[in-house]
């Protein structure tokens, strides 16, 4: 395991990270209270080269920290440049009471970005 610097990613995943944080940080803005969503930044995250056990190829994992150095969010690439990433929230729903944001994900891969909030129902 290499331990690289902050966006310390291969100048070819740095387009397809990008991308990721931007879907992040659109659900994290549409599912937030308005001027509360927090600033996601690819430039924050950690990031880790690793080995795929499948194939031996290299990916690469990435966390991001908050000011207490908690980790509040994750970013998974791997060798085959599919991903998953996740950033939490905890905050109320800003529009429907009854629910509760967990956090806000993407996955996918090069040509396929996905990304969703999770909801719990709020007690």
């Amino acid at each position: 395991m290499v331990v690289l610097a902050p966006r310390q990613l291969p100048a070819e995943l740095e387009a397809l990270a990008g991308r990721i944080v931007a879907a992040l940080q659109k659900e994290a803005d549409d599912f937030s209270a308005t001027g509360a969503a927090p600033k996601i930044e690819l430039a924050a995250l950690q990031v880790t080269r690793v080995t795929d056990p499948g194939n031996q190829l290299p990916g690469y994992e990435g966390v991001w920290r908050n000011a207490r150095n908690d980790r509040c969010g994750t970013l998974t690439i791997n060798s085959d440049n599919s991903f998953f990433a996740e950033y939490d929230l905890f905050c109320p729903h800003p529009r429907d009471p009854r629910w509760f944001v967990e956090m806000v994900t993407a996955w996918g891969n090069e040509s396929s970005l996905r990304s969703e909030a999770t909801l719990i129902p709020a007690l």
